[in-house]
């Protein structure tokens, strides 16, 4: 576990969902404060999909607003799996951000690993971040699977050990994905973390004990240097112990 890291258990997901909103908007505020502009990167899955929601009735400066995602599968912005279109249906639709703002992952080179490159390149132009180092975003959202993955970070796949670049192509089930790096990651300024359901258990007490093996639970990899908050629902976090 990162030494600035906390576990926060909620009865449900609604009240996990309320936590993630206040979470979000602290940690915007006091970006918009620091830097007059907010970087967050958003996770896929149905878990964060309420939080999105919830985001799409808030209040904020959306001209300062710059959207990015962790992970996305290689798959058209309109494709019912992709991660950028849930989140446009459920919240960047609704709100005056600027389409300049919203920095999608291309998943139309013939070579995933093109993609991976421009992603890289425009994330680098963004930050103004010289190759070889690797920028601060304000927050990144992050799940788990039942395996212990994260964005597209599979167990025993290439892509756990690339430390070298911002972005690199991921593998599921022989399908490729684009994935923000654990480097990458642990730059961020918050890592948070939404999990639910208690199929998640088994993988959450791998991913926060301190003797698994980063490559089976690649969830392990992500020490962030900023803060590393964990938001569990009770039926992920009850056979916990964080005593």
């Amino acid at each position: 576990m990162s030494p600035h890291s906390q576990i926060e258990v909620f009865p449900d997901k609604a009240d996990l969902i309320y936590r993630a909103v206040e979470v979000v908007l602290t940690e915007a505020h006091k970006a918009l404060s620091h830097r007059d502009r907010f970087t967050i990167a958003l996770a896929g899955g149905s878990t964060p999909e309420p939080l999105y929601q919830a985001l799409a009735k808030q209040e904020l400066p959306w001209d300062k607003v710059h959207v990015f995602w962790g992970d996305e599968r290689y798959v058209p912005a309109t494709d019912p799996q992709s991660n950028e279109g849930m989140a446009r249906r459920a919240w960047l639709n609704h709100v005056p951000i600027p389409a300049s703002n919203i920095h999608s992952i291309p998943t139309s080179a013939a070579d995933p690993s093109e993609a991976a490159q421009q992603h890289e390149q425009e994330l680098q132009s963004f930050f103004g971040t010289p190759s070889g180092e690797f920028p601060a975003l304000d927050l990144i959202l992050l799940g788990i699977g039942d395996d212990g993955h994260t964005a597209s970070l599979f167990p025993g796949t290439p892509a756990l050990d690339v430390t070298d670049r911002l972005v690199t192509v991921g593998s599921k089930d022989g399908q490729p994905r684009i994935t923000f790096t654990h480097p990458l990651i642990n730059q961020a300024r918050l890592v948070l973390f939404l999990v639910t359901g208690a199929s998640k258990l088994p993988a959450l007490k791998a991913i926060l004990s301190s003797k698994e093996d980063a490559r089976q639970y690649p969830a392990r990899l992500i020490q962030p240097t900023g803060s590393l908050v964990w938001l569990l629902d009770e039926a992920a976090g009850s056979g916990l112990n964080l005593g």
